[in-house]
């Protein structure tokens, strides 16, 4: 019996060559893009020890906690610089959820930066 492969939550192809290769080192994300998107494949699959290494460390917290939000659907917006030649970007995004019986969205324009060779989230502006 052959399965069929497991669409990333971010929408960019299988989950296999999208995500999964940065959630597990085997990558790292080329661009600001790359890693807001990885970073919103790992709400959606539980690994907030990513989101924690990928957040830069001037502005991380402590410690990422997750809740019991499901993640339904992702949509990049905008995107400025961030590009493989750029020190910093921003994206912008909605992410759809569900908590409980709520249907929401979440709307952010993200920044990120480099940090050596690596993005990094720096922080986020929520917008209506």
């Amino acid at each position: 019996m052959v399965t069929e492969p497991r669409v990333c939550p971010c929408g960019g192809g299988t989950y296999a060559e999208c995500c999964e290769p940065l959630h597990t080192g085997q990558a790292e994300a080329s661009t600001a893009e790359a890693l807001m998107r990885s970073r919103y494949s790992a709400f959606v699959v539980g690994l907030g020890d990513y989101l924690w290494r990928t957040w830069h460390p001037r502005t991380r917290p402590e410690r990422v906690a997750l809740d019991d939000t499901e993640w339904i659907g992702l949509e990049i917006l905008d995107v400025v610089d961030g590009t493989e030649r750029d020190q910093a970007g921003i994206v912008e995004f909605v992410a759809h959820y569900r908590h409980g019986h709520l249907v929401g969205r979440m709307r952010e324009r993200s920044r990120f930066e480099r940090r050596g060779r690596r993005w990094m989230y720096v922080d986020g502006e929520q917008r209506p």
